[in-house]
């Protein structure tokens, strides 16, 4: 099989070949990948320590009707961060960015920092000024069925969104600091960050929530203090590359208004799952109690490995794509999206799998103590397998997006974007009535398939994006691992019927038991199947 493949796809070539640098091109995916890993460790770091977080707010508040409000008063502005932020704003700037890196001298990268810093800091300041004082209204539009129907859940909800929405202002700066990072290949620390949001709630959930006469109201505090934390940390890495921003107010600037007209269209581009995900919060308020509290927190299983993974490489992949767009080096722009989606592939086709046979002994695991109860964690599993159903596709957005971003085209996904809402609406309203919260995952899912789908197609009728040579034989590896992994799971999984007998050690043990066999024997099939290093430096 070996001899075969080396035949089909000229990307066979020895491990020292890259490594000596006689092959530029795969060198340079090497470096991707570790890149790639790095990023995913910190990532992985950062969402292990907010499945931790999450574990303390179950075990505190469970999913009663605070932690709903909570959970709509945090995701609001973590929302708006994702869509403006981490979606618009860093997908519009990278690639602005790049330019001005790769063809200015560096007064001229500073400049821009400055006249962006400021510009950007400005609109965030006046946006979080009005949406503090206007926080029962965004409340009552973002959660229509608390103000209809739970007037107590309501008001907790603005109150707390008036703690809550300045984090807006805060984190979307630290995005900018990061976005500049990430641009230079300093990734590991922009990946760090999110975990001092986790450390801070986990203290406030512990620490501070026995001073309020409504405890929950800690974890608001909690959150303004870490967008806090979070922007002075990334300070000192911008001083020492010479680019602390000097906020300078500018809206002629070039740069700044090139920057304005990709954010526009961007705004739908790559951030449809989270508008969908927010739309999901929405319709359940009007849902019973819980509902908000079970898509939550089986959304945050969903989300592991798609921000361990598929963050990770459409963080790494989309400056290297600005640069050789920018270049016009199209076939090694075609080649490296390549690379990313058989990475994607080979994470998340077996992730999906794993987290929809393991949604309840997961929730269990890690949810199921103090105020969470055995109700909430079946529940949450049947969300969290409609949520796994999409997992994938959620991924493929995350590389397939910068391919359109990188050569500053925002029309065309915004375009697909919106056709992708249309859908979930659609999809929305026929699936909540005869399934409810469970409806309103899958309607999530099914819509993310429709958006990646069309991302895939129109990067191919472009003809910026070329499959390699080798697919078939890469597909071939990953179903039959992913069909060793189903049968491995779910002979463990009838073993281990006592998940909810279970006390938490027996419960981690059991689980880490059966995550490391299944990963075992998925590699191994791979391995098996001839899979080697090479193939997954220089795929």
């Amino acid at each position: 099989m070996e001899d075969k493949e080396q035949k089909e796809s000229p990307s066979a070539v020895p491990d020292n070949a890259v490594e000596g640098g006689q092959f530029p091109e795969l060198r340079a995916k090497s470096s991707l990948l570790r890149s790639s890993l790095l990023v995913g460790m910190m990532t992985m770091l950062s969402r292990v320590l907010g499945l931790v977080r999450d574990v303390v707010v179950a075990n505190y508040f469970g999913a009663s009707g605070s932690a709903d409000a909570f959970f709509v008063a945090f995701k609001i502005p973590n929302f708006l961060r994702r869509l403006f932020a981490e979606g618009a704003f860093a997908q519009a700037f990278v690639p602005v960015l790049s330019e001005y890196r790769t063809q200015r001298d560096h007064a001229e990268v500073q400049n821009l920092v400055n006249k962006v810093a400021g510009s950007l800091g400005l609109v965030l300041l006046l946006i979080t000024l009005v949406a503090v004082v206007a926080a029962p209204v965004l409340t009552a539009i973002f959660a229509p069925g608390f103000y209809l129907h739970a007037e107590e859940k309501f008001q907790l909800a603005s109150h707390m969104l008036a703690i809550t929405f300045p984090y807006l202002l805060l984190i979307s700066l630290t995005a900018f600091a990061g976005a500049i990072l990430n641009s230079y290949e300093h990734f590991v620390v922009p990946a760090f960050t999110p975990v001092l949001l986790n450390l801070c709630l986990i203290g406030s959930a512990i620490f501070l929530s026995p001073f309020f006469a409504e405890p929950i109201i800690a974890l608001a505090w909690g959150v303004l203090m870490a967008g806090a934390v979070q922007l002075v940390f990334q300070l000192p890495f911008l001083l020492r590359m010479r680019l602390l921003p000097k906020p300078v107010v500018d809206w002629q600037d070039p740069g700044v208004k090139r920057i304005l007209t990709l954010m526009v269209p961007a705004l739908f581009g790559v951030s449809v799952a989270q508008i969908n995900l927010l739309l999901d919060t929405v319709l359940a308020t009007f849902l019973q109690t819980g509902s908000v509290s079970w898509l939550y927190y089986s959304d945050r299983l969903a989300e592991l490995p798609l921000g361990v993974f598929a963050i990770a490489i459409s963080t790494v992949i989309l400056p290297s794509l600005s640069r050789k767009s920018a270049s016009a080096s199209m076939d090694s722009f075609s080649s490296t999206l390549d690379w990313a989606l058989r990475m994607i592939l080979l994470i998340g086709l077996p992730s999906a799998i794993a987290l929809f046979m393991l949604a309840e002994p997961l929730l269990v695991t890690l949810f199921g103590y103090g105020s969470m109860t055995e109700r909430d964690i079946v529940m949450a599993g049947q969300s969290l397998r409609a949520y796994s159903c999409g997992l994938l596709a959620f991924m493929l957005i995350k590389v397939l997006a910068p391919g359109y971003f990188a050569r500053q085209d925002m029309k065309t996904p915004v375009r697909i974007a919106i056709q992708a809402m249309v859908a979930n609406m659609l999809f929305n309203l026929i699936l909540i009535f005869p399934f409810a919260h469970v409806g309103l995952a899958a309607a999530t899912s099914m819509s993310a398939f429709l958006n990646a789908g069309l991302l895939l197609y129109g990067l191919l009728k472009i003809g910026v994006f070329k499959w390699q040579p080798g697919w078939a034989l890469v597909m071939f590896r990953l179903l039959a691992g992913c069909l060793m992994l189903m049968l491995c799971v779910y002979w463990l999984n009838v073993q281990m019927s006592q998940w909810f007998v279970w006390g938490v050690w027996q419960r981690v043990g059991h689980m880490a038991l059966l995550v490391s066999l299944g990963v075992a024997v998925y590699v191994a099939t791979l391995v098996v199947l001839g899979l080697r290093k090479r193939h997954i430096t220089a795929l």
